[in-house]
């Protein structure tokens, strides 16, 4: 089914479902949802998407929330760890949403509806909830947790504000000693900020220092003689603390089986209700199912399409009629067509609802189809052979229960023996007894679905004054050609379109086409644009010859100036040289530039002019380049 999703788009509606759902048991559901086969199973997951929907529209959406979280929670308790404070809120939170849950359940269940009747299987555990919230508060026991508690943190603050008034009883009488007016708390420890140079003057410990050295902080001896007290009372309240934590933990383990059973009740119904928001999303309707290989469908639309833009579809199969042939001109919505027909159907058997305005619709054993070119590069398959290997797939696992589509049967190959194919293929699904839809281009197959019983032809309409596509389905006609009257109102001339029809139909239809084009074919017709004349383009002149005169090395004379230069590069293809002057490089027109004197006359052969043109540096990384790689680089002037 999986490939069947991907060609079909029914992948990207499991997307936006799975988007709806809040809990990942419910998303990995949808990931994993098939048709079911059950008849009796499918109605329920039927009516609970209807009763879901129904609810959501009165009520608002449900109190429910993820619940992978508490899962760990549960786990960790349950292996006898104790819970933090942060992890009892959790619980506590979830238990508060179990509550909401029920009372909305509850209004559901006084309105009739089925889901309303899970409330029952919840237990808000208000007890657990109780004293979770009575004993834990942002995040940290509340000093009132136990009466224990209570008494040992009153004691700490008394025991910590002696500590403070004792040193700060020692400031006020060395106040010419404090480097600062207040106490302060380092490493746990009060201390009072004493000048360096009156360290012997205050009685106790140096806890700490200074950034310069200059005060230090010192722990007063009459305020040291409480400490000892405090650190007591603070594993008294360690002990008491890690006592309620464990306490609170065990009754939260003792609650797991119960708290599961919320949990699952929270998953099933984020999957129930996922489908009723979806529901509501796509603007769709419950469909009425039958095992009677029946499928009517009236004003269905493609569930992915925007509802402003779709073409309402009428269809109906069954009884009789086992196969339909859609034929009718391309972007005519052949395709479209197809796919709505079985994206519905699929929806349906999925306990979804459809995007029809009324739907009957058969349970099929398998969805089987064939769309789109199917070319694969990694198997090096052509767009036929691929077709073909995928059409052998669909035969091989077909039955008089399966529901097939089939695009541009019979395609990507001589027309001649893609038309044989085409009715081979049509002829093995008639005789398998499934439901099927095919589109095709050949008249050969629309004949043979006009005589062939079982197999209706049907099209899809074209306008042909405006020559657009209308997007609509009529069954039991075959569609004809459209592209005579396009290439007629393009202005096609008649004689060429007579030819074309001669040539596709033979010269007994010429006489039942009408063209509105000329009937002969003239020169202003046949050339849209006149000819223009061919301007070539002219070449610019040679440098050889130039490269010739003025060589690397040549001294020249540089007019108006007339100044001395050596030419440090030769003509380039616009006639334009480089010459070096006393001070610096120019770039300049040929005929501004005379020989002075050649270079084969003031250096010897292989004279190296990186020496002139070229500074000391430059010559230098040139010179390691040619010897090893270097990340240097070359300068420009």
């Amino acid at each position: 089914m999986d490939n069947t999703e991907k060609m079909l788009e029914f992948d990207k509606i499991k997307e936006k479902w799975s988007e709806l759902a809040l809990t990942d048991a419910a998303k990995e559901k949808i990931g994993a949802a098939k048709f079911y086969l059950s008849e009796g199973e499918l109605r329920r997951e039927l009516r609970d998407t209807t009763d879901a929907r129904s609810m959501i529209e009165l009520l608002g959406n449900p109190p429910l929330q993820n619940v992978g979280e508490i899962k760990e929670i549960l786990l960790a308790a349950d292996k006898g760890e104790c819970l933090t404070p942060y992890q009892l809120e959790r619980v506590e939170k979830i238990l508060a949403a179990v509550r909401r849950l029920k009372d909305y359940l509850s209004r559901a269940a006084s309105s009739g509806n089925q889901l309303g009747f899970y409330g029952e299987n919840l237990d808000a555990l208000g007890e657990l909830k109780e004293e979770i919230s009575k004993q834990i508060r942002n995040g940290a026991v509340d000093d009132y947790a136990s009466k224990e508690l209570s008494q040992i943190r009153s004691r700490i603050d008394i025991c910590g504000e002696k500590m403070r008034q004792k040193a700060e009883q020692v400031m006020r009488s060395n106040k010419e000693c404090m480097a600062d007016s207040f106490c302060t708390m380092r490493n746990g420890r009060v201390c009072v900020p004493v000048k360096k140079e009156y360290k012997f003057r205050i009685s106790g410990s140096v806890i700490d220092r200074s950034s310069t050295g200059a005060t230090l902080f010192i722990e007063p001896s009459v305020a040291a003689a409480y400490y000892e007290e405090l650190d007591l009372l603070k594993i008294s309240e360690e002990n008491e603390v890690c006592r309620i934590l464990y306490t609170l933990t065990a009754a939260v383990a003792d609650a797991a089986f119960a708290m599961n059973e919320n949990i699952a009740v929270f998953e099933k119904l984020d999957f129930i209700f996922s489908k009723g928001k979806l529901s509501i999303d796509l603007r769709a309707s419950e469909p009425s199912v039958n095992t009677e290989r029946r499928i009517v469908l009236e004003d269905a639309r493609h569930p992915l399409m925007d509802i402003n833009v779709s073409v309402p579809l009428r269809f109906e199969i069954g009884g009789d009629i086992r196969g339909i042939v859609i034929t009718g001109p391309n972007t005519g919505g052949k395709t479209v067509a197809i796919k709505t027909v079985m994206l519905n159907c699929m929806m349906a058997q999925c306990g979804l609802h459809v995007t029809c305005q009324k739907a009957d619709i058969c349970m099929s054993s398998s969805y089987l189809c064939d769309i789109g070119d199917g070319q694969s590069l990694s198997e090096n398959l052509s767009t036929f052979s691929a077709h073909i290997k995928n059409v052998l797939e669909v035969l091989s696992d077909v039955n008089k229960d399966s529901l097939v589509i089939m695009d541009e049967l019979g395609s990507g190959t001589d027309p001649a023996e893609g038309m044989g194919i085409a009715v081979a293929i049509l002829e093995e699904l008639h005789k398998s007894g499934c439901l099927f839809l095919v589109t095709t281009h050949y008249p050969e197959v629309k004949d043979y679905a006009d005589r062939t019983q079982g197999i209706v032809n049907a099209r899809m309409t074209f306008d042909k004054a405006t020559l657009m596509p209308t997007y609509r389905m009529v069954i039991g006609e075959a569609g004809e050609s459209c592209a005579f009257y396009i290439a007629d109102s393009l202005g096609m001339p008649a004689d060429m379109l007579k030819t074309a029809v001669r040539a596709a139909y033979g010269e007994a239809a010429v006489d039942s086409y009408s063209f509105r084009g000329s009937n002969t074919v003239t020169a202003s017709q046949t050339a849209v644009n006149p000819a223009g004349r061919i301007s070539k383009l002219k070449k610019a002149p040679k440098a050889n010859a130039l490269l010739e005169k003025f060589k690397r090395g040549d001294s020249v004379i540089v007019f108006p100036d007339q100044k001395i230069g050596i030419v440090c590069e030769p003509v380039n293809e616009k006639g334009v040289l480089r010459v070096q002057l006393p001070d610096k490089k120019i770039w300049i027109n040929h005929k501004r530039v005379k020989l002075h004197v050649a270079a084969d006359e003031l250096y010897p052969d292989g004279y190296d002019f990186s020496i002139i043109f070229e500074t000391v540096e430059n010559r230098k990384i040139r010179h390691e380049m040619e010897r090893k790689y270097t990340d240097k680089t070359i300068k420009q002037d």
